[in-house]
């Protein structure tokens, strides 16, 4: 058991330890896939809880149709969601089969890589922020095993075909690199502004907005973070942190680039993004709804009036009628849009209302879980600005800026997810942090001897 004990400190090199993080965690997501028969997924609506509508997507890629079909019937070309998580499972689509048993265990074994490695980045944020020493290296030890080892850590990743797992890991790794160019927890680095990690930065979230646009919120906020020391130096400095920004600045319009031009030749609009923003806000500000829709944006019988304006209109100019329906019961009711707006703060960290499938006691324990994470998250937060930990503005500004698109219009708990591993990182900080009475008195004795 000691030797086990030793194994997970790799006690030898801690830096070390995030492949071990990495393999444990895979080896723990890909068995339960199999063991649990996550990879047999409903039946029900054509497979549609196979992706969803990037499922849906996916499969007109396989099958010939392109980037088109985001629900029933051939409903026409797509920006419904960004490019990237459709094109990799089609691309699974393409060599193991349309909605096939395959294609589902393959699907979710690759999440699971890129949650498991999620796991080394969680380390690193952890052992950068809190130090190499021993209460340092304590807060990165228990911080990775967490993510390597608790089920809510793998859950999207083992049970969902979608960007999540994705999502989480690009976030993740655009935080580490954060850290690096800043030197934290590497004061002897000896060019840490270097133009390399600024195009790696810019590449970084060119693909994060090919994954999860709704991310872009926090961009300006990192990128400031990380040049500020810069622009407060000499001017010399100030031109180098100009320099950098602007070459990550060209290369993550690059890596957009040939996505907007296919928006452009097809839909003879400037669609940077996606194509839903009206559909949504219209579903999110209906009075049936109070606040927060339960059901699809559109519905899947190509019979109904909605879906069969949405065909004939086309995806643009349909969700821009949409926004201007919803924009116009906004001007109505402004109170009742504030009211649903704080409402969603409220499910964003508190918890977001789910259908009891299975028990009582299975929804309120999962309820208490979401709400205990948060809450952890967020104190170990506060804590750290209260100590000044290197990174915990950069937290901050995460915590503050990314769900801000979700409060207006729509949320959900797998929403949360990006945010997760600095969650766990700042929970783990909090209860590491405190003291025993005993461990209290012996330091103040110590203090005063």
């Amino acid at each position: 058991m000691q030797a086990v004990l030793r194994w997970m400190r790799a006690e030898d090199d801690p830096l070390r330890l995030p492949s071990r993080l990495f393999w444990v965690g895979l080896a723990l997501r890909v068995a339960y896939i199999t063991l649990a028969h996550t990879y047999k997924i409903r039946l029900i609506l054509d497979h549609f809880q196979f992706g969803w509508e990037m499922g849906r997507i996916a499969r007109s890629l396989a099958t010939g149709y392109g980037f088109a079909n985001p629900f029933n019937g051939h409903s026409g070309p797509t920006a419904w969601t960004p490019p990237l998580y459709p094109l990799l499972l089609a691309g699974v689509f393409k060599v193991f089969g349309v909605y096939t048993l395959k294609s589902a265990w393959v699907i979710l074994t690759i999440n699971s890589i890129f949650s498991a490695a999620t796991g080394c980045a969680v380390y690193e944020i952890a052992w950068r922020c809190f130090g190499r020493d021993a209460k340092g290296l304590k807060v990165a030890l228990w911080s990775g095993w967490l993510w390597a080892l608790y089920p809510a850590a793998m859950q999207y990743a083992v049970h969902w075909v979608w960007d999540m797992a994705l999502t989480a890991l690009l976030f993740s790794w655009v935080l580490v690199l954060a850290l690096r160019v800043r030197a934290v927890g590497d004061p002897t680095e000896t060019n840490p502004q270097s133009a390399r990690r600024w195009l790696l930065f810019g590449v970084l979230w060119g693909v994060i907005a090919l994954s999860n646009s709704s991310l872009l919120t926090f961009l300006p906020a990192c990128g400031l973070w990380m040049v500020w020391p810069e622009l407060t130096g000499l001017p010399r400095h100030v031109l180098r942190a100009l320099r950098n920004a602007v070459l990550a600045a060209v290369c993550c319009l690059a890596m957009l680039a040939p996505w907007v031009a296919r928006n452009w030749y097809t839909f003879h609009a400037f669609i940077p993004m996606r194509a839903n923003l009206g559909a949504e806000l219209y579903q999110s500000v209906l009075q049936t709804n109070d606040g927060f829709p339960w059901g699809g944006t559109l519905s899947l019988a190509e019979a109904d009036p909605e879906f069969q304006r949405y065909e004939h209109m086309g995806e643009v100019a349909f969700s821009k009628a949409q926004g201007e329906r919803a924009k116009e019961i906004i001007r109505r009711d402004p109170r009742t849009f504030a009211r649903h707006a704080a409402l969603r703060v409220f499910f964003f960290w508190v918890s977001v209302p789910h259908p009891v499938e299975k028990s009582v006691f299975i929804e309120a324990t999962r309820e208490a879980n979401y709400a205990f994470l948060s809450l952890a998250g967020l104190l170990g937060l506060a804590l750290a600005l209260h100590r000044r930990v290197p990174g915990a503005w950069l937290f901050f500004w995460a915590f503050a800026l990314f769900p801000l698109i979700y409060y207006f219009i729509t949320v959900q708990a797998r929403f949360r997810h990006p945010l997760e591993p600095i969650i766990t990182v700042l929970a783990v900080y909090l209860f590491q942090s405190a003291e025993l009475p005993s461990e209290k008195r012996r330091r103040l004795a110590e203090a005063h001897a």
